[in-house]
């Protein structure tokens, strides 16, 4: 309820056309009611750039992605869900943060049946100009920080019934430059991993579909050593996703930022959350609330999701978010390229399955285990193809231990009458006479008129 209750206010809050000081009541009013400890703990860590999300979707929904994870977003969401991805994509995205600070990444990402696989990089750049005592400009400059990466992943113990377990990780290298005229000897090399396990099932849903509507995610992010003594923002993350129907879904995050290598303190618990509703096949709308450091900030955003194309746009409102200024906007453009031939093998398969269903039902179990064989040539996976080749040679078998039992119709059968009738003459002869039924002695009366 709190969490809700600050996202109507900060929402308010920004856009309200308000005084100077009205708007900084109420940006006071919001820091009050979350209170300062939570963020007395913040701005300990390093390489801020690992904080900031690559991926439109992701963003927009309030970094609550850890089990939704569809698209290149992962890469910083969960490292495990590029098994699953439908398509190779290739994003490109931009994120205006704050004045001229911006921030640029690209992902690509692919796989192959279980295997999947990516590559990921962002390129932070905040200018700074100098000015001499006359206020003259003297020079600018850029303080930046890069980080690129690669990802595996690979998806465990699935079926046709089941979407197993995924799991995958990240290899990251990071590097700060900052300029020696603003601080020397600050410029540092880091590196990190990300580790995540993604699972999916079906849990009260309400609509017909093959893909799962529940989702469960677990990750270990940014773990690397410390960086001029700085910690990088580590961070154990759990998510789930659910989608009663088919255009709705909702995602929750809880974040648990960890130090492993220093004893400086942790920054609190975090908190995320999202929702997202497809208005069209291809229009969707989403939003999402995140709760980190004492900073409450509330994402809007929309998708145009398209065959071949996809476009998402963000803007986030927080406590640096001005009224007259358009600030933490964001877009993406994706790119959606083959799925090395995955739809059609499935396709193929699924064919093969309906055509060995229908020659079982004719009684021609033959032709059923040769088609069903076939499925399963292309899809090892396809239980259904499996359960139905495994009934056919049942069945097979069965008619073979039958066919094997004798029943030769000309095997030579005695005639027992001629015997027979023998045995019963011999019995006859030597047989005494049998005794009177009836005593003479006795009279037998008849009837009364006779």
């Amino acid at each position: 309820m709190k969490i809700l209750s600050a996202f109507f206010l900060l929402l308010i809050t920004v856009v309200s056309p308000v005084s100077a000081d009205t708007f900084a009541d109420a940006y006071g009013t919001i820091a009050d009611f979350f209170g300062t400890s939570a963020a007395r703990r913040t701005g300990l860590t390093a390489f801020p750039v690992l904080t900031i999300p690559v991926g439109g979707r992701y963003e927009g929904l309030g970094t609550a992605y850890t089990a939704v994870a569809r698209d290149t977003g992962f890469f910083d969401a969960n490292p495990a869900a590029s098994a699953s991805i439908e398509r190779t994509e290739l994003a490109l995205q931009h994120t205006n943060l704050i004045a001229d600070a911006n921030m640029e990444s690209i992902a690509y990402t692919s796989r192959f049946t279980n295997f999947g696989f990516g590559a990921a990089g962002k390129f932070l750049h905040v200018p700074f100009t100098e000015y001499d005592a006359f206020g003259d400009q003297v020079t600018t400059m850029r303080y930046t920080e890069s980080v690129a990466g690669v990802n595996a992943s690979y998806r465990l113990f699935n079926s046709f019934h089941h979407y197993g377990l995924a799991v995958g990780a990240n290899i990251k290298g990071a590097y700060r430059h900052i300029p020696d005229r603003i601080e020397p000897d600050q410029s540092a090399f880091a590196y990190m991993a990300d580790f995540g396990m993604l699972t999916r099932f079906n849990f009260l849903k309400f609509h017909a579909a093959r893909e799962r509507n529940f989702s469960v995610g677990l990750t270990a992010r940014n773990i690397g050593p410390p960086v001029q003594d700085d910690p990088l923002p580590s961070t154990l993350t759990a998510g789930l996703a659910y989608r009663p129907l088919r255009p709705l879904e909702f995602s929750f995050d809880f974040q648990l930022p960890i130090q492993p290598f220093t004893d400086l303190p942790a920054e609190p618990p975090a908190y995320a959350g999202g929702v997202s509703a497809l208005v069209t096949e291809f229009f969707g709308l989403h939003t999402g609330f995140l709760l980190k450091g004492g900073n409450p900030r509330a994402t809007i955003g929309g998708m145009l999701d398209f065959e071949n194309t996809r476009f998402v746009a963000n803007y986030t409102l927080d406590m640096t978010t001005q009224v007259g200024t358009v600030d933490r906007f964001s877009v993406e453009a994706a790119f959606k390229f083959g799925d090395r031939g995955r739809a059609e093998r499935v396709q193929r398969a699924e064919d093969y399955y309906l055509e060995a269903l229908l020659a079982f039902a004719d009684g021609d179990l033959t032709r059923t285990v040769e088609l069903s064989e076939r499925a399963l040539e292309i899809d090892s996976g396809f239980t259904p193809a499996e359960e139905t080749l495994k009934s056919a040679e049942r069945t097979l078998a069965m008619q073979r231990r039958l066919e094997a039992i004798p029943l030769d119709e000309t095997i030579p059968v005695p005639d027992f009458d001629e015997d027979f009738e023998e045995e019963l003459e011999e019995r006859f002869e030597h047989q005494e006479e049998p005794e009177e039924p009836f005593n003479d002695d006795i009279e037998v009366e008849g009837p009364a008129n006779a």
